[in-house]
């Protein structure tokens, strides 16, 4: 086309090249050095959409009417009233100012979490923090969603903060070099490789895991799910009940122990606490010895496959994993914990290629990275040092405890030794990210949304979390504004030059908080006095000095900005792990635990005094599983994991992800057997509920899950019908239907891999989709 160019850009799921006249968009294509392109780029050609995108900024009808004195329970349910810029930040300010005058900056709950952008100054996490930081505070939140437990844990056992901790993963070269068996808990499911966060110029993982199988390694998938481990390794499949991992952790553990199996001399010099966790593991501290036969009644996995597994791991040198989604339940921090005590038995932990890595098919470059990792630091938008509040000083939640804090201002809580107090929160502001995706029990959520004065959303699409806002702030998409991607995951960096112009009305969050800092008088400190560009370019040489400090030469911003993704793993060292230099010598480089050793018994966690977080790894037998009783009433595990077609929620409308639905619903899979009991066929939908909530999905029956399992994916647009009394998610939200619950007292994180659901065949007329269309608007006011 004559008219038309080409403009990279970069995303959490891949860097492309984007074809567009300036008013359309064309084509989405990747790279050649992508031999594993994700289908998720396809969906970028829908970035303007007409029904999705919000157009103009938007106000609550009762909202425009009364303000902060106006009903929240009406959010999610009235029409918008379409209104000028000048209007509506206007009214952001005053609700703004009302907040901080009436009840301090501890009333604003400021949020983002994050994946909104891979770009560096457009990153709405950093923007939002640096407009509410700057104009006097608010309350945070700490960890995430993904991996809150494990951070937690992680920090306790090692000393080593979660992040470097899972990058810092033997490749899988380097364990088919080195290892004879590789144990996956939680397996390694390749749809998560998709994404990684900043930014990624490769996707190689299937092509590394390959290697596995030609050099004779075993693999064994441990998970509910026999394809969340690539059918290329041909791994051996033991398919557990979902949520009994530490059981057979422990069991395996026991057999080590029973059979002088384990490693004695890498215990004495590298760990503490292994004489304090013996007498639970043996049974003399509780009359229950953790042997296979106990682990067998628990996991559904035979006494005899998990004997042999043991022996096969005392008599091979190997490599264990864990996937982020196991610290996903309730007592979640134990998973993570014992594998750690399980990997330090085996003795193996530092070996180049062996040991342990936290996180395979959780994120691309977490595994599948190598060592060609950045040395130097991206710049980056943020607070000035000196501004920072410390942990200490600021006020928090654990992020998982969004609705508990509205439901319970002034109630205390615990959270890793602290005894902290629910803030009473009056204004929620909210840029990037999509809590009516990641939180837990949407029901209780939208009811806990009613309680602020004023909710202020900034999304460029029609999510739930903006339909239950007050005031609604349309925002450019990556390809509507300039910016540079990279991270410190991956090696390659890319100019992410605008490639057609903003939506309608829509502008980036750092036009938005310019405008609003402008009326409440810190324009310039929050601006620093820099246009988009000139942070960009501004971002970009300090990624270049930082850089050079460390021996790696990055073009000059001009030839930088002209050009395209480029790669700077041939400049980079291969760096050593922090676990391989700990086993080189545990004396100069102790970890960062009070004993600078690894923790298996952790006198600072037993001294919190914690009945659901002991200070030795343990199984607790108290949660929503299959081996409860409130599996007589709902006899289905629910496993909501990541979406191969989306990152998250992001995309929902684009054609990826809406060409894999059934019938509009998110797809849930079951096997035969169960679709068997319940009448159910391949294409129907079904209704999947329990005392909590209700959903559709659409039916596809498959033999890759073991029985007792039922698989649907996050991401779908909640999309609630009111039926009589009852609240029907009519799109396939799973939250609908998980609980609400912290893993324990140490972390508080997200639990929502322990849920049980039943599921019917949907026999009733289908409820329309309506979350990709524009909500009920009232006449325009300029």
């Amino acid at each position: 086309m004559a008219n038309s160019r080409v403009t990279p850009t970069c995303t959490h799921w891949g860097n492309y090249l984007v074809e567009s006249d300036g008013e359309s968009l064309l084509s989405i294509n990747h790279y050649d050095v992508d031999k594993e392109a994700t289908a998720i780029g396809d969906s970028l050609i829908d970035g303007l959409d007409k029904g999705a995108r919000i157009p103009q900024p938007m106000i609550r009808e009762s909202y425009f009417k009364d303000g902060v004195d106006s009903c929240g329970a009406g959010r999610g349910n009235e029409k918008f009233v379409p209104v000028s810029w000048s209007v509506a930040l206007d009214l952001a300010a005053q609700a703004l100012k009302h907040t901080k005058q009436n009840y301090g900056t501890d009333a604003v709950y400021g949020s983002s979490y994050g994946w909104a952008s891979a770009g560096r100054f457009h990153h709405a996490q950093s923007q939002i923090h640096r407009f509410l930081g700057k104009y006097g505070g608010y309350v945070d939140s700490v960890n995430t969603y993904s991996s809150a437990a494990a951070e937690v844990i992680m920090n306790h056992v090692t000393g080593i903060p979660f992040l470097l901790l899972v990058r810092e993963a033997p490749s899988p070269k380097e364990i088919a070099d080195n290892s004879q068996l590789f144990v996956l808990f939680g397996g390694a499911a390749i749809k998560n490789s998709q994404v990684n966060a900043g930014g990624i110029g490769s996707h190689n993982a299937v092509e590394q895991l390959s290697q596995l199988k030609s050099a004779g390694v075993k693999v064994v998938n441990i998970s509910p799910i026999r394809d969340d481990v690539i059918e290329q390794v041909d791994a051996q499949w033991l398919p557990i009940r979902p949520n009994g991992d530490v059981a057979l952790m422990l069991a395996l553990a026991h057999t080590l122990y029973n059979n002088n199996l384990h490693d004695a001399n890498f215990l004495e010099r590298y760990t503490v606490g292994f004489d304090q966790f013996i007498p639970y593991l043996t049974g003399q501290s509780d009359g229950v010895p953790k042997n296979a036969k106990w682990a067998s009644l628990l996991t559904e996995i035979s006494e005899q496959d998990i004997i042999d597994l043991a022996f096969e791991l005392g008599n091979k040198p190997s490599t264990l994993s864990i996937s982020w989604s196991l610290q996903r339940q309730q007592y979640g921090e134990q998973t993570y914990w014992m594998l750690t005590t399980l990997a330090a038995m085996l003795g193996h932990i530092g070996k180049v290629g062996a040991g342990v890595g936290y996180g395979y098919g959780c994120i691309h470059n977490m595994g599948f990275g190598g060592r060609k990792v950045p040395t130097y630091k991206m710049g980056a938008l943020g607070m000035e040092i000196g501004e920072r509040p410390a942990l200490g000083d600021k006020k928090f939640i654990p992020v998982a405890r969004h609705v508990d804090m509205l439901n319970n201002p002034g109630q205390s809580y615990q959270y890793n030794g602290l005894d902290l107090t629910y803030p009473d929160i009056k204004l929620i502001y909210w840029a990037g990210g999509n809590p009516f995706h990641h939180h837990q029990d949407l029901h209780a959520l939208t009811k806990a949304w009613s309680k602020p004065d004023t909710i202020i959303v900034q999304d460029a699409f029609w999510t739930a979390s903006a339909r239950h806002a007050d005031i609604v702030f349309p925002v450019t998409t990556m390809l509507e504004r300039n910016d540079l991607g990279g991270s410190s995951y991956d090696a390659f960096i890319s100019p992410m030059r605008q490639a057609v112009k903003p939506y309608a009305q829509a502008r980036s969050d750092f036009e938005i908080f310019s405008g609003l800092a402008q009326r409440l008088g810190f324009a310039d400190e929050f601006t620093g006095g820099k246009t988009e560009m000139q942070w960009v370019e501004n971002l970009y040489n300090t990624t270049r000095e930082n850089a050079k400090a460390k021996g790696v030469e990055l073009p000059t911003f001009d030839a930088f900005w002209q050009g395209e993704q480029f790669y700077v793993g041939d400049q980079l060292p291969d760096i050593r792990f922090t676990l391989e230099r700990f086993r080189q010598d545990p004396d100069k480089y102790p970890l960062r635990t009070p004993s600078g050793k690894i923790e298996i018994f952790s006198s600072t966690i037993a001294n919190f005094n914690y009945d659901d977080c002991h200070g030795h790894p343990m199984w607790y037998s108290e949660r929503e599983w299959l081996g409860s009783e409130h599996a007589k009433a709902y006899p289905l595990h629910l496993i909501s994991n990541q979406p191969k077609t989306r990152l998250h929620s992001q995309f929902d409308h684009g054609v990826t992800s809406v060409q894999h639905k059934i019938n509009g619903r998110e797809r849930a899979r079951l096997n035969r057997y169960e679709a068997d009991k319940r009448g159910l066929k391949d294409g129907d939908i079904m209704r999947l509920f329990n005392d909590r909530g209700q959903c559709l999905a659409g039916v596809e029956i498959s033999d890759e899950l073991r029985d007792g399992v039922i698989e649907l994916p996050t991401g779908a647009w909640y999309d609630p019908k009111q039926l009589g009394e009852s609240v029907l998610d009519a799109h396939g939200n799973p939250n609908a239907l998980t609980a609400d619950v912290g893993t324990s007292r140490l972390a508080q994180g997200c639990s929502a891999h322990s849920c049980l659901v039943e599921v019917e065949k949907y026999c009733g007329e289908l409820p329309d989709i309506s979350v990709f269309k524009q909500p009920k608007k009232t006449q325009p006011v300029d």
